[in-house]
């Protein structure tokens, strides 16, 4: 089977251009006829041929970045609004693919679409698309609205973008400030102090308590470093099985929503997400209990998706979304009275959405401030350190230069 370009006329005389893969000219012409258009020129895509198993061939290199996904959002709410058929919006995007695995996944899409599949099953098949993205679209589809549902969906991966780099900005220089500490305390267990230890011990004599440690420690560690290291590789990979567990990772979910510092950080992007979720579902015309699987699944939190699905469960006994909510404990008392409002003035995903702005802004400026809040642990942390050093290495010899001293 070979790929041909074509150009055709639909009914209203307009222009439409794509690919195809067929037997021959007179089958393409066929599958167009069939869907109402009218071929004008079809030529063989030589070019295209030769891409396709470059495209399988790289695919598993290049991974679909979030970035991408944002932009295909943009780009097809563009195209849409515009009136662009979604089978020659794909078309084109896939000519002008950043990246070969991103234009592979929506050539599959062109094709699924191709075989009469709708967009959201194809999307699914395609991969590169999760489950809150699919079936939004899958609403859109239901709707009418596809256009301002990839509108949407573009808003609600830029924030989440614009957070992400927001934190690793944030955590940049308390990470390198760790990680300078680590390798200072490695250099000083492994080298000064045995240095040290060496002069202590020609000085005789009994050495102070916070000496004996440092040097204990530090011969254990010069030793026995395969142990110390065979130790924190075991406890680094028990930690992680642990959290990968169905349990194991309810409990640290459940243990970063009271972190200190972070905690309460966490706890209100967890929040804005969640609200703005609902938002979008119920904006889209999404009924309620599918909207309450659907951001259960997306929420990447297992203690707050368990308590999503009780609140399914209360709703489906009959009780309203604030009874549950209010039951599930996970919403602040300004969140419970939005969504009393929004159930009596039937304007509930308007409140949310405002709830979730409230708590963007909060996050955002938290984690703005993110540094100055960690940073009076980093320097208590420095001190400590400092101290211990100072009392168990400068200790002798300051009694050793009193001592001295004494005898003069």
């Amino acid at each position: 089977m070979a790929t041909f370009s074509y150009k055709a006329r639909d009914a209203q005389g307009g222009l439409a251009q794509g690919v195809l893969d067929g037997a021959d000219k007179t089958a393409v012409a066929d599958v167009l006829i069939s869907r109402g258009l009218i071929p004008i020129d079809i030529a063989p895509e030589k070019a295209r041929v030769r891409l396709i198993p470059l495209l399988s061939e790289h695919s598993k290199k290049n991974k679909i970045t979030v970035e991408e996904v944002m932009f295909f959002s943009r780009q097809m709410y563009t195209l849409l609004k515009a009136g662009v058929p979604v089978l020659q919006a794909l078309a084109g995007l896939r000519d002008s693919a950043t990246t070969p695995a991103f234009a592979e996944v929506l050539g599959k899409l062109r094709d699924s679409l191709d075989s009469g599949r709708e967009l959201s099953i194809a999307m699914k098949d395609a991969g590169g698309f999760d489950t809150f993205y699919i079936s939004m679209v899958r609403v859109g589809e239901q709707t009418g609205g596809l256009d301002q549902i990839f509108l949407r969906l573009f808003d609600h991966l830029n924030f989440e973008k614009e957070m992400r780099g927001k934190i690793k900005a944030a955590l940049r220089y308390p990470s390198f400030v760790v990680i300078a500490m680590a390798a200072a305390l490695v250099v000083i267990n492994m080298m000064v102090i045995p240095a040290f230890s060496k002069v202590f011990n020609s000085f005789g004599g009994e050495l102070p308590l916070m000496t004996r440690v440092l040097i204990g420690v530090s011969q254990f560690s010069v030793h026995y470093w395969y142990v110390v290291l065979g130790v924190a590789v075991l406890t680094a990979f028990g930690v992680y099985s642990w959290i990968n567990t169905p349990n194991g990772r309810y409990q640290w979910d459940h243990l970063k929503l009271r972190l200190p510092i972070v905690g309460s950080t966490i706890n209100k992007a967890m929040l804005a997400r969640l609200t703005g979720s609902f938002a979008l579902a119920f904006r889209s015309g999404l009924p309620v209990l599918p909207a309450f699987t659907l951001v259960a699944q997306v929420i990447d939190n297992a203690y707050i998706a368990a308590k999503i699905e009780q609140m399914k469960s209360g709703i489906e006994r009959g009780e309203s979304i604030l009874r549950t909510a209010a039951t599930a404990r996970i919403f602040t008392p300004v969140v419970l009275q939005m969504i009393a409002v929004g159930e009596e003035s039937g304007d509930l995903d308007g409140l949310l959405q405002e709830v979730a702005d409230m708590y963007d802004r909060e996050v955002e400026y938290e984690i703005d401030n993110l540094s100055a809040r960690i940073e009076p642990i980093l320097i208590t942390c420095l001190g400590a350190m400092v101290l211990v050093l100072a009392l168990g290495i400068f200790m002798p010899i300051w009694n050793l230069s009193s001592a001295m001293m004494g005898k003069h």
